[in-house]
């Protein structure tokens, strides 16, 4: 029987991701320095605050996040574990429908406004469409999560940052997937003076070729996909029912699986 892993895109074993909230002006300048270096990002924006209060438009959002994720952070942004059951239902959905008469596309990632979440909260989201969503607290690591409705980012970025991207770009156990994932709000830079910090990062750790750069929910729906696959009892067949391939070692050897094909190990 062959040794069968995941690995990700084109046999990377490492991947970059980035989460930011609230949908400040102070996005435009983030979203020019990601497209620089190659560098994506989900970005959590409140339907309901669109326009206002020094945040992004409707009118701009799609253009301006071309290429990123648009992902939920609840309409008008409660502290929702203290909110009544209708009252989340309301604002996770609403929010998701103002987001997707912009993008045009569903909407399935949430980040929880305020950190704010609980056991019901968590158990409400895959019935109101969400996939994933991100906590506030950090694992300071580089796994992969474990519970993706309590998916811990690696650090904030004022959390030693350029530190934790030297690390990621030395790893080098191809046995491990390794996952590097930065939240924050845009804003904060303004506030701290310190946009050269995410300038220098993404210079750092862009266009490497052993990094698959790729939104959260581009990272949800890939680790889905490959446990969507259809092994034969010996291993040694596998089928994609998916339309996106996936990447595998088998005993060592790279193998791309097709959508849609069979392929022998």
């Amino acid at each position: 029987m062959p040794r069968i892993v995941l690995v990700f895109p084109e046999g990377r074993h490492k991947a970059l991701t980035m989460s930011y909230d609230d949908g400040r002006e102070a996005d435009r300048r983030l979203v020019r320095i990601f497209n620089e270096y190659g560098i994506k990002g989900t970005f959590h924006l409140n339907g309901g605050l669109l326009g206002t209060d020094g945040r992004i438009g409707a009118g701009e959002a799609k253009s301006l996040y071309a290429g990123h994720e648009i992902a939920a952070h609840t309409l008008t942004h409660p502290t929702i574990a203290r909110c009544p059951p209708e009252t989340i239902v309301h604002e996770i959905m609403e929010d998701r429908r103002r987001l997707e008469a912009i993008t045009g596309a569903p909407v399935r990632g949430l980040s929880y406004p305020n950190g704010s979440y609980n056991r019901q909260i968590k158990a409400m989201l895959p019935h109101l469409g969400i996939a994933y969503s991100r906590v506030v607290p950090s694992s300071g690591g580089f796994g992969m999560p474990d519970d993706w409705y309590e998916w811990m980012a690696t650090c904030h970025h004022n959390d030693r940052l350029m530190e934790r991207a030297e690390q990621f770009v030395g790893l080098h156990k191809r046995q491990y997937l390794y996952l590097m994932y930065v939240w924050g709000h845009s804003y904060e830079f303004d506030n701290d003076g310190n946009w050269e910090l995410i300038e220098s990062f993404c210079k750092f750790i862009g266009g490497r070729p052993d990094i698959w750069y790729a939104t959260n929910i581009e990272i949800f729906d890939y680790v889905q996909a490959f446990e969507r696959l259809q092994f034969s009892a010996d291993c040694r067949i596998v089928r994609n029912p998916n339309a996106s391939p996936v990447w595998l070692y088998a005993d060592d050897r790279l193998v791309e699986v097709p959508g849609g094909a069979v392929v022998a190990l």
